[in-house]
């Protein structure tokens, strides 16, 4: 029997309940291979960092550039709404909509946050290569540097 909290829906099925487990939160693979990218660069960052005196409620910053005050998400394309990739499930589709539509705001949110207590914000889609990202991010840093 597949456990779940009251506010949420049960899995349609056991296959997707195990699915769903695996899910991470952190540390995907393309936060990782971004990060592998930026320290072989010689960039130095903070990973889950959560701002001091920012009030940005459970959310974490997946890298963060302190000094600089810049903040990177990886945000996955299902769980984030990626209007190019992001879907909604048949099953619980209620349900889901409006889950999805939290996540938007709260992303929202949080850069609006960020973005008022004097960091920049970048988010990246997990569909966008880490090649990609990375250029940005040190072309961000680098242009930073000669102001």
């Amino acid at each position: 029997m597949t456990r779940h909290r009251r506010d949420r829906p049960p899995a349609s099925s056991e296959l997707v309940s195990s699915v769903m487990k695996r899910v991470r939160s952190k540390n995907t693979g393309p936060e990782v291979a971004l990060r592998k990218l930026l320290f072989a660069a010689g960039a130095r960052f903070r990973v889950q960092y959560r701002p001091k005196g920012v009030a940005i409620g459970r959310s974490t910053i997946d890298i963060a550039f302190v000094s600089k005050k810049l903040a990177i998400f990886v945000d996955g394309c299902f769980w984030h709404g990626c209007p190019e990739h992001g879907a909604i499930p048949k099953a619980n589709r209620e349900w889901w909509a409006e889950k999805l539509r939290k996540n938007r705001e709260r992303d929202e949110k949080v850069t609006e946050i960020l973005t008022a207590a004097g960091w920049t914000v970048l988010r990246f889609w997990t569909h966008h290569s880490p090649e990609y990202m990375s250029v940005v991010v040190l072309e961000h840093i680098n242009f930073e540097e000669r102001q």
